[in-house]
């Protein structure tokens, strides 16, 4: 597949919360470690993305849950790692001077499990060549008897509100939709100083052994992600971008994307950029392909550019009617 040529290459270009993304799409945090791994991936160009997010990081390193971590179901993937990682001081010192800042942009993807570990995580990210600090507000908040950051927008607000205090960074915030309101949280984050946000982190979800009656996670539930929450991915983008869109502020639209068509949906639906996650398990290079692919529509709605489409969805005139079924 050949690669786009300098003028393509201007149309599929994007900005996000200031900065120049090369194209709109984003590898995911914990799909491609700390972004050095698949500089051994044969055919693979960091060109082919706009921006790489890295694995998850905490204050102090952490050995993650036991297996059974990934387990593979229709149409998905549950897994839960458990935030394994070498901690920030590592990040910071031994891997961020190794990656190539010339060709992508990095974006850190800060944990914690209290107020306190974000806040010093997102400090010593600051000190930093990184571009951007995506903060992963599903931790289980430890001083609240285990209740995720993401799934209370007052608990999201004051994380957002304390990283924006450490940092002059662009802010994104990854949104969780195990919660009632994601356009309320949303809202809330946006007055905390949030610059951007990534829709949406994954479902929570379970497998079961039948032979042994036991879960297949040895955390018995996991993040599930992948073709199958694409649908919920996709309303989520939609209401969240409804409260962003009067501000400007830009969303990452992500949950199980595979498909050039895909893409082109999430950024109808609002999306600036467009995650990449489980695909890259099994087509690690699938972003060339949906590079090619969106040139190929830009041509044929003769549009100019990738911000030529992001929002052009028009919602039905009864889509306020009741949604459920049958």
């Amino acid at each position: 597949m050949t690669e786009p040529s300098a003028t393509e290459q201007h149309k599929l270009a994007i900005d996000f919360c200031g900065l120049s993304l090369a194209t709109p799409l984003v590898l995911l945090s914990g799909c491609v470690g700390f972004g050095e791994e698949y500089t051994r991936v044969s055919g693979f160009s960091n060109r082919d993305a706009g921006a790489v997010c890295l694995k998850g990081t905490t204050l102090e390193p952490r050995l993650g849950n036991p297996p059974h971590r990934v387990a593979e179901t229709p149409m998905g993937m549950l897994n839960a790692i458990g935030l394994q990682n070498p901690g920030v001081d590592h990040v910071v010192n031994e891997i961020l001077p190794v990656l190539d800042f010339d060709e992508t942009r990095f974006i850190a993807n800060v944990s914690g499990s209290t107020v306190e570990e974000y806040t010093e995580v997102t400090r010593r990210f600051d000190d930093s060549p990184i571009d951007a600090i995506e903060i992963n507000i599903s931790c289980p908040n430890v001083k609240e008897g285990g209740v995720a950051f993401g799934n209370d927008p007052d608990m999201s607000a004051r994380v957002v509100a304390a990283c924006r205090a450490v940092t002059t960074k662009p802010l994104i915030t990854k949104l969780s939709p195990n919660q009632t309101d994601i356009a309320d949280n949303a809202r809330r984050c946006i007055e905390a100083g949030s610059d951007g946000f990534a829709v949406i982190n994954t479902l929570m979800g379970m497998a079961i052994d039948i032979n042994t009656r036991t879960p297949v996670i040895g955390n018995n539930q996991g993040g599930l992600s992948g073709p199958a929450i694409k649908p919920v991915a996709l309303l989520k983008v939609q209401q969240v971008y409804q409260v962003c869109k009067p501000h400007n502020i830009p969303i990452i639209g992500q949950g199980g994307v595979t498909t050039t068509e895909d893409a082109i949906e999430f950024l109808i639906a609002g999306s600036s950029a467009v995650g990449i996650g489980t695909a890259l398990f099994y087509d690690p290079l699938v972003c060339s392909k949906i590079n090619r692919g969106l040139l190929d529509y830009l041509q044929l709605h003769q549009l100019a550019d990738i911000p030529a489409l992001i929002g052009s969805l028009t919602l039905n005139d009864h889509s306020a009617a009741p949604s459920c079924g049958s």
